[in-house]
């Protein structure tokens, strides 16, 4: 069954009274061991009616100890979940999303976010995806597609025509079916390093290094990635004021405004001026789409894919060929031009996320005023959307993730995924080394793995030790 998110479901009028907690009453210092032995057992009371989570915001207001709210950080304590991506700082931002009581589509919607702001070569507002996300509470292997859009035909006057962003989009698709926090939640942390500043990563230096002429020939995309001339270094503040307003008003108006009101207009203005020429009808009538996964049995558990109309069915491919002791099958690609991030909450929950631009810095072009570049229209110009790569295994039985894998690479990107995957659950190899060996040039591969349990002794986190990304979790 597909389930298409539109305008009517990504307005920001999002309610989220039943999560909010409502006051406790804190007993005194000295109170007498009747009254404890109720406290106590209220603690426990509501703890079978809502999880851990209860009991650390009852307990905290039974001692006396910190009392932080559902979207803080700091929230939860002890085991998060589990963190890996191919930039640290987004990284860290799931990380966050994590502590503050989200589940794993929050802090992965934060997490892509936050690449559009730190990795903006290869994720960015202006592009799209493809998540798999698996939730307890629904407990069904899901796949969320919004790649970035394919146009009916060339604009006329564009010398670049532009896909028809869908990042926003997806990622408020997935939080709409998977999340806990409110989605302006996962919006925030990527908003304040826009407007701050955030250390360039050795990620974007490196990408800016192989594109630096091309891009830095746009006047708009080189006063944001050259102020003083030369390309941003390694270590070096970036700040990205315009984007910063961009997100805001995303996250204050709402992603419908972006795809069909006030900002879809600006965007249309601005896709102009930059050689894309955006039309809001055409913003307006592009929606993701919820789907199930491909799926098949291994073992007790089911494996979830990215249905083939997105990886063409090399991700299974790759992971049925290295279990069985092969190798992978790569199409044909060039450098990687995507980038992917795997979540893991502590409820059990993962979410497998593959990012593009469709080229590296998309069309080199960025909209006026709005502070995100364009990716290039697939189909248009030579450009060929490339497969992107994730799985997911999950046991249905007892409500579960087993594993959560993506790749990155362009033709690689799948064999980047489903390799890893197949070495690890096929053939019981350690998952570094099998993230390492079983994902194939240019392909960069992250992952997570739960041996029995969903908890920090039974479960670890790997980024691919060839790139620059890093995982981060447990506790």
């Amino acid at each position: 069954m597909t389930t298409t998110v539109g305008m009517a479901q990504d307005s920001m009028a999002n309610p989220e009274s039943a999560l909010a907690p409502r006051p406790l009453t804190r007993f005194p210092a000295r109170q007498a061991p009747v009254r404890q032995a109720k406290a106590a057992s209220l603690a426990l009371a509501l703890a079978a009616l809502a999880g851990c989570s209860t009991i650390d915001r009852v307990s905290n207001a039974i001692t006396g100890g910190p009392s932080l709210q559902p979207g803080q950080a700091g929230y939860v304590q002890g085991f998060l979940g589990n963190v890996a991506a191919e930039e640290p700082r987004a990284a860290t931002v799931a990380r966050d999303v994590l502590s503050a009581g989200g589940s794993a589509a929050d802090a992965a919607a934060a997490a892509g976010f936050a690449l559009a702001v730190t990795l903006p070569s290869r994720a960015g507002l202006g592009g799209g995806g493809a998540c798999l996300g698996y939730d307890p509470r629904r407990n069904e292997v899901e796949a969320f597609l919004f790649q970035p859009g394919a146009r009916e035909a060339a604009p006329r006057g564009a010398d670049r025509p532009a896909a028809i962003p869908m990042m926003a989009r997806g990622l408020f698709a997935l939080h709409a079916r998977q999340g806990r926090l409110p989605f302006e939640r996962t919006i925030a942390p990527a908003e304040g390093m826009a407007r701050f500043g955030t250390p360039v990563s050795r990620a974007l230096s490196a990408d800016l290094a192989a594109v630096a002429g091309p891009l830095l020939a746009d006047p708009v995309s080189r006063a944001v990635f050259a102020p003083g001339g030369s390309p941003v270094a390694e270590g070096t503040t970036l700040t990205q004021t315009e984007l910063a307003s961009t997100l805001s008003s995303i996250r204050t108006a709402g992603v419908g405004d972006f795809h069909g009101g006030g900002l879809a207009r600006r965007v249309e203005e601005g896709s102009a001026a930059a050689g894309g020429s955006l039309t809001v009808a055409e913003m307006r009538a592009a929606v993701p789409q919820a789907v199930a996964a491909a799926q098949e049995r291994v073992g007790s558990d089911v494996l979830g894919t990215l249905p083939a109309t997105v990886d063409g069915g090399a991700t299974l491919a790759a992971f049925r060929a290295t279990a069985a002791g092969g190798a992978p099958a790569v199409v044909a690609g060039s450098f990687g031009a995507s980038t992917s991030v795997v979540v893991q909450d502590r409820e059990g929950g993962a979410v497998a996320c593959a990012f593009t631009m469709n080229n590296l810095f998309g069309t080199g072009r960025m909209v006026p005023g709005m502070g995100f570049l364009l990716a290039p229209a697939p189909g248009m110009g030579g450009v060929q959307p490339p497969p992107l790569g994730a799985v997911l295994l999950a046991n249905l039985n007892v409500k579960t993730m087993r594993y959560v894998g993506a790749g990155s690479g362009q033709g690689a990107a799948p064999a980047a995924a489903g390799g890893p995957a197949g070495l690890h659950l096929g053939r019981r190899v350690p998952l570094a080394q099998a993230v390492a060996s079983g994902a194939p040039e240019p392909g960069r591969g992250v992952a997570i793995t739960c041996q029995g349990s969903v908890r920090a002794s039974n479960c670890s986190a790997v980024a691919d030790a060839r790139g620059f990304g890093i995982s981060t979790g447990n506790d």
